[in-house]
């Protein structure tokens, strides 16, 4: 699976721990967009990096950590076929993938600590979407 991660700087720091742990995992090519320290930035610009490639199909996946997660996903969800889910718990993580399809994950490094943050990664990766209905309804949003 190839993922492509990127951050702002209030998301830096939880951007290392999950790209940390998903070079680790097998059969997973990681990109990192930046940033590559803690220096202010102006996050839609790492936001639409990450949203180009998934839209344009050059990954299977995304991940964008800004201090709330929120502007991140605005950003994203304006580039045709991106359904970016802004999470901040297992539950949502796994309902954004298994009935919304979402391809990127968006996170508040503000909001959640490194330990859940590590496990809603493992699990946006390893959750299916379960179509059916659920597709019904992404065709309409399309």
């Amino acid at each position: 699976m190839k993922i492509r991660i990127g951050s702002d700087h209030a998301g830096f720091d939880l951007k290392e721990v999950c790209r940390q742990f998903l070079e680790d995992l097998p059969n997973c090519q990681i990109k990192d967009v930046g940033v590559y320290n803690r220096e202010s930035v102006d996050y839609p610009k790492i936001a639409h990096l990450v949203a180009q490639s998934v839209s344009r199909g050059e990954c299977d996946r995304g991940i964008l950590i800004c201090g709330t997660g929120l502007g991140m996903s605005m950003v994203a969800n304006r580039h045709k076929g991106v359904r970016a889910a802004v999470c901040c718990n297992l539950f949502t993580t796994r309902m954004s993938r298994a009935h919304n399809d979402a391809n990127i994950l968006c996170m508040g490094g503000r909001v959640i600590g490194p330990g859940i943050a590590l496990e809603m990664v493992e699990l946006f990766m390893k959750t299916p979407f379960e179509g059916g209905r659920h597709q019904l309804r992404l065709d309409q949003i399309e």
